[in-house]
Protein backbone atom coordinates (compact mmCIF):
# COMPACT_ATOMS: atom_id res chain seq x y z
CA UNK A 1 0.00 0.00 0.00
CA UNK A 2 1.32 3.45 -0.89
CA UNK A 3 1.90 5.92 1.93
CA UNK A 4 0.94 9.54 1.20
CA UNK A 5 1.91 12.67 3.10
CA UNK A 6 -0.61 15.50 3.32
CA UNK A 7 0.77 18.89 4.42
CA UNK A 8 -1.99 20.79 6.19
CA UNK A 9 -3.24 24.29 5.45
CA UNK A 10 -5.71 25.22 8.17
CA UNK A 11 -7.62 28.42 7.44
CA UNK A 12 -8.83 30.95 10.00
CA UNK A 13 -9.90 34.40 8.82
CA UNK A 14 -8.07 33.79 5.54
CA UNK A 15 -4.74 33.04 7.21
CA UNK A 16 -2.79 29.80 7.62
CA UNK A 17 -2.87 28.77 11.27
CA UNK A 18 -2.36 25.79 13.53
CA UNK A 19 -4.40 25.17 16.64
CA UNK A 20 -3.58 23.32 19.84
CA UNK A 21 -6.08 20.57 20.60
CA UNK A 22 -8.57 22.28 18.32
CA UNK A 23 -8.89 25.41 20.47
CA UNK A 24 -9.58 28.43 18.23
CA UNK A 25 -8.13 30.71 20.93
CA UNK A 26 -4.86 28.76 20.64
CA UNK A 27 -4.23 29.66 16.99
CA UNK A 28 -0.71 30.40 15.78
CA UNK A 29 -0.51 32.20 12.43
CA UNK A 30 2.15 30.70 10.15
CA UNK A 31 1.35 32.44 6.87
CA UNK A 32 -0.74 35.34 5.66
CA UNK A 33 -1.09 33.98 2.11
CA UNK A 34 -2.57 30.45 1.83
CA UNK A 35 -1.90 30.28 -1.92
CA UNK A 36 1.79 31.04 -1.40
CA UNK A 37 1.94 28.33 1.27
CA UNK A 38 0.33 25.88 -1.14
CA UNK A 39 2.91 26.75 -3.80
CA UNK A 40 5.69 26.22 -1.27
CA UNK A 41 4.43 22.75 -0.40
CA UNK A 42 4.14 21.90 -4.10
CA UNK A 43 7.71 23.09 -4.70
CA UNK A 44 8.92 20.87 -1.86
CA UNK A 45 7.55 17.84 -3.69
CA UNK A 46 4.34 17.01 -1.86
CA UNK A 47 1.70 15.34 -4.04
CA UNK A 48 -1.44 16.25 -2.05
CA UNK A 49 -2.69 19.10 0.14
CA UNK A 50 -4.96 18.84 3.16
CA UNK A 51 -7.00 22.02 3.63
CA UNK A 52 -9.39 22.75 6.51
CA UNK A 53 -11.81 25.66 6.75
CA UNK A 54 -11.68 26.06 10.54
CA UNK A 55 -14.17 28.91 10.64
CA UNK A 56 -16.47 26.85 8.47
CA UNK A 57 -16.25 23.88 10.82
CA UNK A 58 -17.59 26.04 13.65
CA UNK A 59 -20.13 27.90 11.52
CA UNK A 60 -21.46 24.80 9.78
CA UNK A 61 -20.98 26.34 6.34
CA UNK A 62 -18.02 27.43 4.19
CA UNK A 63 -16.34 30.53 5.59
CA UNK A 64 -12.98 30.70 3.78
CA UNK A 65 -14.16 30.04 0.24
CA UNK A 66 -12.00 32.75 -1.33
CA UNK A 67 -8.85 31.41 0.31
CA UNK A 68 -9.66 27.87 -0.80
CA UNK A 69 -10.30 29.07 -4.36
CA UNK A 70 -6.90 30.81 -4.40
CA UNK A 71 -5.23 27.59 -3.25
CA UNK A 72 -6.98 25.62 -5.99
CA UNK A 73 -5.85 28.15 -8.59
CA UNK A 74 -2.28 28.29 -7.24
CA UNK A 75 -1.24 24.65 -7.53
CA UNK A 76 -1.72 21.68 -9.79
CA UNK A 77 -2.10 19.27 -6.89
CA UNK A 78 -5.07 17.26 -5.65
CA UNK A 79 -6.62 18.89 -2.60
CA UNK A 80 -8.74 17.33 0.11
CA UNK A 81 -10.94 19.83 1.94
CA UNK A 82 -12.87 19.69 5.18
CA UNK A 83 -14.74 22.12 7.39
CA UNK A 84 -18.36 23.25 7.21
CA UNK A 85 -19.50 20.76 4.58
CA UNK A 86 -22.95 19.76 5.77
CA UNK A 87 -25.06 19.12 2.67
CA UNK A 88 -24.82 17.57 -0.78
CA UNK A 89 -24.97 20.97 -2.50
CA UNK A 90 -21.78 22.07 -0.74
CA UNK A 91 -20.09 18.76 -1.56
CA UNK A 92 -20.95 19.20 -5.22
CA UNK A 93 -19.94 22.86 -5.30
CA UNK A 94 -16.48 22.15 -3.90
CA UNK A 95 -15.85 19.19 -6.20
CA UNK A 96 -16.96 21.21 -9.22
CA UNK A 97 -14.78 24.07 -7.97
CA UNK A 98 -11.57 22.10 -8.28
CA UNK A 99 -11.27 20.28 -4.96
CA UNK A 100 -10.36 16.62 -5.49
CA UNK A 101 -11.84 15.18 -2.31
CA UNK A 102 -14.16 16.51 0.38
CA UNK A 103 -14.05 15.46 4.02
CA UNK A 104 -17.29 14.93 5.92
CA UNK A 105 -16.76 15.11 9.68
CA UNK A 106 -19.67 16.40 11.76
CA UNK A 107 -22.04 15.19 9.04
CA UNK A 108 -20.76 11.63 9.53
CA UNK A 109 -22.13 11.70 13.08
CA UNK A 110 -25.21 13.84 12.63
CA UNK A 111 -26.26 12.95 9.08
CA UNK A 112 -24.93 9.52 8.03
CA UNK A 113 -27.30 9.37 5.02
CA UNK A 114 -25.44 12.37 3.58
CA UNK A 115 -22.17 10.44 3.70
CA UNK A 116 -23.75 7.53 1.85
CA UNK A 117 -25.39 9.83 -0.68
CA UNK A 118 -22.15 11.72 -1.34
CA UNK A 119 -20.09 8.53 -1.66
CA UNK A 120 -22.56 7.15 -4.18
CA UNK A 121 -22.72 10.38 -6.16
CA UNK A 122 -18.97 11.01 -6.17
CA UNK A 123 -17.11 7.69 -5.93
CA UNK A 124 -13.57 7.99 -4.61
CA UNK A 125 -13.97 11.70 -3.85
CA UNK A 126 -15.39 11.63 -0.34
CA UNK A 127 -13.45 10.95 2.87
CA UNK A 128 -14.84 10.65 6.38
CA UNK A 129 -13.14 12.67 9.10
CA UNK A 130 -13.29 11.03 12.51
CA UNK A 131 -11.93 13.32 15.18
CA UNK A 132 -11.71 11.77 18.64
CA UNK A 133 -11.21 13.18 22.11
CA UNK A 134 -10.56 10.43 24.63
CA UNK A 135 -11.67 7.93 22.01
CA UNK A 136 -15.07 9.61 21.55
CA UNK A 137 -16.08 11.42 18.37
CA UNK A 138 -16.10 15.24 18.49
CA UNK A 139 -18.12 17.43 16.11
CA UNK A 140 -18.82 21.08 15.23
CA UNK A 141 -15.17 22.05 14.93
CA UNK A 142 -14.44 19.84 17.95
CA UNK A 143 -16.60 22.10 20.14
CA UNK A 144 -18.90 19.18 20.97
CA UNK A 145 -17.95 15.68 22.11
CA UNK A 146 -20.41 12.86 21.49
CA UNK A 147 -20.82 9.58 23.36
CA UNK A 148 -19.97 7.64 20.21
CA UNK A 149 -16.65 5.77 20.12
CA UNK A 150 -14.55 6.49 17.03
CA UNK A 151 -14.33 2.81 16.13
CA UNK A 152 -18.12 2.41 16.25
CA UNK A 153 -18.65 5.33 13.88
CA UNK A 154 -16.04 3.98 11.47
CA UNK A 155 -17.61 0.53 11.43
CA UNK A 156 -21.09 2.02 11.02
CA UNK A 157 -19.92 3.79 7.84
CA UNK A 158 -17.64 1.04 6.56
CA UNK A 159 -20.04 0.09 3.77
CA UNK A 160 -20.60 3.69 2.62
CA UNK A 161 -17.71 3.57 0.17
CA UNK A 162 -15.55 6.39 1.52
CA UNK A 163 -12.17 6.87 -0.11
CA UNK A 164 -10.50 7.11 3.29
CA UNK A 165 -11.03 7.62 6.99
CA UNK A 166 -9.03 10.55 8.39
CA UNK A 167 -8.48 9.79 12.05
CA UNK A 168 -7.41 12.67 14.30
CA UNK A 169 -6.48 12.35 17.96
CA UNK A 170 -7.59 15.79 19.19
CA UNK A 171 -5.71 15.53 22.48
CA UNK A 172 -2.46 15.35 20.52
CA UNK A 173 -3.31 17.64 17.62
CA UNK A 174 -0.91 20.55 17.33
CA UNK A 175 0.97 19.45 20.45
CA UNK A 176 3.99 17.73 18.81
CA UNK A 177 3.56 15.02 21.42
CA UNK A 178 3.79 12.01 19.13
CA UNK A 179 1.19 10.20 17.06
CA UNK A 180 -1.29 7.84 18.71
CA UNK A 181 0.00 4.84 16.80
CA UNK A 182 -1.85 2.26 18.86
CA UNK A 183 -5.29 3.77 18.33
CA UNK A 184 -4.63 4.53 14.67
CA UNK A 185 -3.40 1.04 13.93
CA UNK A 186 -6.29 -0.57 15.83
CA UNK A 187 -8.78 1.45 13.81
CA UNK A 188 -7.07 0.61 10.53
CA UNK A 189 -7.01 -3.10 11.38
CA UNK A 190 -10.76 -3.03 12.03
CA UNK A 191 -11.57 -1.52 8.63
CA UNK A 192 -11.19 -2.25 4.94
CA UNK A 193 -11.24 1.51 4.25
CA UNK A 194 -7.74 3.10 4.27
CA UNK A 195 -6.94 5.24 7.31
CA UNK A 196 -4.99 8.52 7.21
CA UNK A 197 -3.33 9.43 10.51
CA UNK A 198 -3.55 12.93 11.97
CA UNK A 199 -2.61 14.60 15.22
CA UNK A 200 0.61 14.84 17.20
CA UNK A 201 3.12 13.85 14.52
CA UNK A 202 6.33 15.36 15.82
CA UNK A 203 9.19 13.91 13.81
CA UNK A 204 10.42 11.34 11.35
CA UNK A 205 10.19 8.62 13.98
CA UNK A 206 6.40 9.03 14.04
CA UNK A 207 6.25 8.79 10.25
CA UNK A 208 8.50 5.74 10.29
CA UNK A 209 6.23 4.03 12.82
CA UNK A 210 3.14 4.80 10.77
CA UNK A 211 4.78 3.66 7.55
CA UNK A 212 5.85 0.42 9.25
CA UNK A 213 2.19 -0.16 10.10
CA UNK A 214 1.00 0.48 6.55
CA UNK A 215 0.14 -3.18 6.11
CA UNK A 216 -2.59 -2.71 8.74
CA UNK A 217 -4.29 -0.18 6.46
CA UNK A 218 -2.63 3.11 7.41
CA UNK A 219 -2.38 4.85 4.05
CA UNK A 220 -0.84 8.19 4.95
CA UNK A 221 -0.35 10.99 7.43
CA UNK A 222 -1.24 14.65 7.77
CA UNK A 223 1.60 16.99 8.71
CA UNK A 224 1.00 20.34 10.35
CA UNK A 225 2.98 22.05 13.09
CA UNK A 226 5.94 19.67 12.63
CA UNK A 227 6.41 21.05 9.11
CA UNK A 228 5.79 24.68 9.97
CA UNK A 229 8.25 24.61 12.86
CA UNK A 230 10.96 22.67 11.07
CA UNK A 231 10.69 19.49 13.13
CA UNK A 232 10.26 17.51 9.91
CA UNK A 233 12.31 18.26 6.81
CA UNK A 234 10.12 17.80 3.71
CA UNK A 235 12.70 15.98 1.56
CA UNK A 236 13.47 13.48 4.33
CA UNK A 237 9.78 12.87 5.02
CA UNK A 238 8.99 12.32 1.33
CA UNK A 239 11.96 9.97 0.96
CA UNK A 240 10.76 7.93 3.95
CA UNK A 241 7.20 7.79 2.62
CA UNK A 242 8.35 6.62 -0.80
CA UNK A 243 10.72 3.92 0.49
Amino acid sequence: MSFTLYPAIDLKAGQVVRLKRGEMAEATVYAEDPAAQARAFAAQGFRWLHVVDLDGAFAGRPANAQAVARIVDAVDLPIQLGGGIRNIETVEAWLEGGVSRVILGSAAVKNPPLVRQACRAFPGRVAVGIDARGGLVATEGWAETSTLPARDLALRLEDAGAAAIIYTDIDRDGMLSGVNLEATRALAEALATPVIASGGIAGLEDLAALKAAAASGIAGAILGRSLYEGRIEPAAALKLAAA
